[in-house]
């Protein structure tokens, strides 16, 4: 059961960063005009003499995130102008305006731009996305940030209800392990629940044998914080749209123990799990018309004598058998038994999201995560979302003919077979084997954290993929 620790930890964002993530309530703003480098000459035609002198005097040129405050007679400020970039330089960093949201002084700003309905809905969400701060732990507080009235024409409550999950991601992802295990994730996904009018249900400990989810049960028995698997439902009416996320709230490597350089950012390790808690948020704000489910297997990877061990032979809930060949692949376990739960309700759609490999780390990177399909129509609608929304994603290949990699002489399934190569591809594949009735089943191996700091982003944890699926499923789905 729950310890009486969850009951304390806070599982949405605090108030001072929801706050940030808003827009402002209607009053006199500061005009704020964003302007694209290539078109500066043209604006400046448009200008009074004393701007024109006041940016010449600064050699403002436009570049991205430049910002440039201009006083009137008092030396309040009369008006602002940041740069946007040129469309190279753009390429380069998905949120230009939120780059200048911190540049500016204090205050409310109303914009001023030439941008496409797109392309403001993009820089207006990064506006968002640059309020965010994870302040849990520190006494210091931070410095008001400027704020923005709602631009014309951009759909304001639905930008504010993905900043919002965005922040619960960032959030759950950041908490370091001392203060989020099972039991703290649990009361984030209740108190989620809650909050919309979802069911949310709950399977511990041994219980989960009696449930036939023995591959949760392994993973997690090892360690003191009891694993479970959690449960939510919502919605009466619609498609069935069922999100999985790898809830692994901190990651040992078992007895395959991760060396101490590989250990630092496991706490990120649930990054799969904030982030469908994220993206369920976000549906569950704009009202989609589906049967929602959200299953997170939640467990610690940890290490004592009733550890699973290098070459355990394990049963499934789907009745597969797996050979342990490495303790530390433990994150497809987990999904599989909950993949085989999700499958049973033959849904339209499965959406797994996990921090699971490092090998799509090495082939795209951090900012990148790949995701696997065999729906074709699926992977066009997400490739197309992805590029609209500037939520990068890369559709990798389902090999078939990597499917002998995960089939060792002892068992029906190897969870970490030798060589070292296709590693994200062979655990897909191995996921994959657990889905057979779901209409559409897509997986996201994704990193969940920033590595250094980025334009509306801190470093640190970062959702991944929900943004392109929040656009590419109403059209999947036929909302």
């Amino acid at each position: 059961m729950p310890s009486d620790a969850a009951a304390d930890f806070p599982p949405l964002p605090a108030p001072q960063t929801l706050e940030r993530m808003v827009f402002a309530p209607p009053q006199l703003a500061i005009p704020l005009h964003l302007v694209d480098a290539d078109g500066l000459d043209a604006w400046l035609e448009t200008q009074p003499d004393r701007v024109r002198a006041w940016l010449a005097a600064t050699g403002f040129r436009a570049a991205a995130g430049a910002v440039v405050a201009i006083p009137d007679d008092t030396g309040a400020v009369a008006l602002a102008v940041a740069g946007h970039g040129s469309a190279k330089t753009r390429a380069r960093s998905r949120f230009t305006l939120a780059a200048a949201r911190a540049r500016l002084p204090t205050g409310c700003y109303a914009l001023h731009h030439d941008l496409a309905a797109d392309d403001l809905a993009h820089e207006a969400l990064g506006w968002l996305l640059a309020g965010y701060r994870y302040t849990r732990f520190r006494s210091a507080t931070d410095a008001p940030l400027a704020e923005l009235l709602p631009p014309d024409g951009i759909d304001t409550a639905a930008l504010e209800s993905i900043a919002a999950g965005e922040a619960l991601t960032r959030d759950l992802i950041n908490t370091p392990a001392s203060h989020m295990g099972p039991d703290e994730l649990e009361a984030a996904f209740v108190a989620l629940a809650q909050r919309f009018g979802a069911a949310p249900s709950v399977t511990y400990g041994e219980d989960l044998l009696h449930a036939n989810l023995p591959l949760i049960h392994a993973v997690g028995r090892a360690s003191p914080r009891v694993p479970r698997l959690l449960d939510m439902r919502w919605g009466a009416a619609g498609p069935k749209l069922t999100l999985v996320g790898k809830g692994v709230c901190f990651d040992t490597g078992g007895l395959n123990l991760k060396p101490g350089g590989s250990m630092g950012l496991m706490k990120k390790d649930m990054g799969g799990a904030a982030t469908v808690l994220g993206l369920a948020q976000a549906i569950m704000a704009q009202g989609w018309p589906v049967r929602l489910r959200v299953l997170i297997p939640a467990v610690e990877n940890a290490v004592d004598g009733s550890a699973m061990r290098p070459g355990d032979i394990l049963t499934s809930r789907k009745g597969l058998t797996v050979e342990v060949n490495n303790t530390d692949a433990e994150g497809r376990l987990v999904l599989a038994d909950a993949l085989t739960l999700a499958d049973e309700d033959t849904p339209d759609a499965i959406i797994c999201m996990a921090t699971l490999t490092g090998a799509a780390r090495v082939a795209l990177g951090p900012d990148v995560p790949p995701f696997y399909t065999d729906d074709d129509a699926l992977a066009a609608a997400l490739g197309e979302a992805a590029a609209r929304v500037r939520d990068p994603l890369w559709r990798l290949p389902l090999h078939r003919g990597y499917e002998p990699m995960i089939e060792p002489a002892t068992a029906d399934l190897d969870n970490a077979p030798a060589g070292g190569m296709a590693g994200s591809i062979t655990a897909a594949l191995f996921l994959d084997r657990f889905v057979e009735d779901a209409a559409r089943f897509a997986h996201f191996d994704v990193y969940g954290w920033r590595p250094s700091a980025a334009h509306a982003c801190p470093k640190g944890g970062v959702g991944q993929g929900a943004r392109a699926l929040l656009a590419a499923l109403p059209g999947v789905l036929k909302l």
